[in-house]
């Protein structure tokens, strides 16, 4: 396949997948399919009303058919482009694992019931139902926020403690169930019949459901039915705290999370590469920079590149570069921001002639939006703002920690 292929085929990946603020087709195309979605299920619903289905029948069928033909293409085009979804998989790899992951199932019966009677006519009421799995399509919204993904780890992060709290509530279902039939069976023997005919009775007690519709009458039975009652709002309560008490985690780790990042001893600095740039062409492993420093990320016009060893650089390129904060007890260093203003006595000097201590250096010099590295013929001008490293004291500069 020709490059000039490959490259298409990747910006098609690119839009149909869930793009950045800055990819304007990626973020249409995301919104168009949302709307899609809830247009299907809002045609599904008013399908059922005889009136809304007499009246419009013909259009909403139509809507049904065009937002069911989309999901196709769609599932075509994630078909495609399944080797950039899981860039370190063979094509037929990446394929296979797309197809039989959560995704893939949801997007392949989106569309695949509404066209199976065709083939097969005796089926179509089962294959009606499947088409509800469709709703599942609305969690590729949840790619906006992290709502969703705070419940997902919450519960993958309990499900020790909810399994075992949901196995109790079983247990203590079941030996409801049994105790109920036996106080139970002689007085209603037509309602309470076997053993398992108290599972409904005592599943809308212990979830506190109350429906009302099977209950005891003996006196015995009633006051255990009182006892279960209690029981079961304990029940309950035992895995609605376990979920709270993990939200409360979660959050408060986030938290966490967000205060050590402002405390954090790695510093980050924004990088523009342009053509007269050494490190332009050539790749991140050609760089050799130091052990503590690390290319964080590449900005490559509107997208976030992950670095790696053989990626080229280009011009336009911005290098986000990370490196640990200085930091010696011994001797604190600090850098001074001067800027000069209008009469300052540096316009108009050269950096070798300026009357300053020699333990002084002038480290950079920031001209309008560029950065300037220094040298003793440079003319100093209005505006310019000079970092300058110094002991001395100077009463018109600013400090700048490292």
């Amino acid at each position: 396949m020709s490059p000039q292929w490959e490259k298409r085929r990747k910006r098609v990946f690119e839009i149909i997948e869930v793009g950045t603020k800055y990819d304007y087709p990626s973020r249409a195309y995301d919104l168009f399919n949302a709307f899609c979605i809830l247009l299907n299920l809002t045609t599904s619903i008013m399908y059922t009303f005889h009136d809304l289905k007499y009246k419009y029948g013909e259009l909403l069928v139509t809507l049904d058919e065009a937002t069911v033909a989309l999901f196709f293409v769609d599932y075509i085009l994630r078909v495609w482009t399944a080797k950039y979804l899981y860039p370190q998989l063979s094509q037929p790899l990446a394929i296979r694992k797309y197809v039989l992951s959560f995704t893939g199932v949801v997007d392949l019966l989106c569309f695949l019931p509404h066209y199976l009677p065709i083939f097969f006519p005796s089926g179509a009421v089962a294959f009606r139902m499947l088409r509800i799995i469709r709703i599942f399509r609305l969690f590729r919204i949840n790619s906006y926020y992290d709502s969703l993904n705070v419940i997902g780890e919450v519960i993958a992060g309990k499900k020790q403690q909810l399994m075992s709290s949901v196995f109790i509530i079983l247990m203590l279902m079941l030996g409801s169930s049994l105790c109920m039939y036996s106080l139970e069976h002689e007085a209603q023997p037509e309602v309470f019949q076997n053993a398992f005919s108290g599972i409904w009775w005592a599943a809308s007690t212990l979830l506190t459901v109350g429906y009302g519709d099977i209950y005891p009458v003996t006196t015995l039975g009633k006051m255990f039915g009182i006892f279960i009652t209690f029981l079961g709002v304990g029940m309950v309560a035992i895995p609605t705290g376990i979920i709270s008490a993990g939200f409360v985690d979660q959050y408060s780790r986030i938290k966490r999370i967000s205060e050590y990042g402002q405390e954090s001893d790695i510093h980050f600095i924004r990088l523009p590469l342009s053509e007269q740039d050494e490190w332009t062409d050539h790749t991140i492993h050609q760089l050799h920079l130091p052990d503590r420093i690390i290319v964080a990320a590449i900005q490559r016009e509107y997208k976030i590149l992950v670095p790696r060893g053989n990626m080229m650089l280009r011009a336009g390129d911005v290098l986000i570069l990370g490196a640990e904060s200085f930091h010696d007890p011994k001797e604190r260093i600090k850098l001074k921001e001067l800027v000069l203003q209008r009469s300052h006595p540096w316009i108009g000097e050269r950096i070798r002639d300026l009357n300053i201590s020699r333990h002084s250096i002038v480290v950079l010099v920031k001209r309008q939006k560029k950065v300037l590295i220094p040298n003793g013929k440079m003319i100093l001008r209005e505006g310019d703002v000079v970092i300058i490293y110094t002991q001395a004291h100077m009463s018109d500069a600013e400090d700048i920690d490292l």
